[in-house]
């Protein structure tokens, strides 16, 4: 299975990911997380993407397609994939079609403006392993350190208020075409993502088939 999982900043797609990909046995592979460890390594590559994120702008098409492009040639992606911040645009859902780059299911998980905002500013990440947590819906059992291993859990500069309304708009401006375009193709599914994240799953796992 071959997904795509559409959604603005603080939809939760990376909670309904991590469900997806064990249901269905798929590998989840997140650009975001993908320009974050080339951030953290200082390649050329994160030093690029580091300017754009913390604007909360979008990485060039250019050098996100070459990326995701390598990536699904790796082994663990046989089995299918579940794509989360990629295709972004129209362009690079088309690049992806030139590419041979298949997709079966599209997930829009639709949130209202006011609740992103509210999820995005409370949402706390662990600087060793990624774990993410909210101050509100999720909070750590000791304040600033991690559940999982033991890390520093912080706010991180991309989830900033402003920084984080930015994004929301970056996204309705680029992104959401996306969701016509794949309208078009009868690929897509949407998901009320304003309730309950086990409600989502469920909702989730219906459209995609148990």
């Amino acid at each position: 299975m071959r997904v795509v999982l559409l959604g603005p900043p603080g939809a939760g797609k990376g909670t309904q990911a991590t469900g997806i990909e064990e249901k269905y046995n798929i590998v989840h592979i997140s650009t975001g997380d993908i320009f974050r460890k080339n951030v953290k390594e200082g390649t050329p590559l994160g030093k690029q993407a580091q300017a754009y994120m913390d604007k909360g702008e979008l990485v060039p098409d250019e050098l996100v397609i070459a990326l995701v492009q390598d990536r699904l040639k790796q082994d663990d992606c046989k089995n299918g994939y579940l794509l989360d911040g990629f295709p972004r645009t129209v362009f690079q859902a088309e690049a992806m079609e030139k590419l041979g780059i298949d997709v079966d299911k599209v997930v829009d998980i639709q949130v209202g403006r006011d609740t992103l905002i509210k999820r995005a500013t409370g949402r706390r990440v662990c600087k060793k392993c990624g774990e993410t947590y909210h101050i509100s819906f999720r909070p750590t059992k000791v304040e600033g350190v991690c559940d999982k291993c033991g890390g520093e859990v912080a706010h991180r500069a991309d989830d900033q208020e402003a920084t984080v309304a930015r994004r929301i708009d970056v996204y309705l401006t680029e992104t959401a075409p996306l969701v016509d375009y794949y309208e078009k193709k009868g690929k897509i599914v949407h998901v009320d993502g304003e309730q309950e994240a086990s409600t989502v799953q469920e909702k989730i796992f219906a459209a995609l088939g148990d």
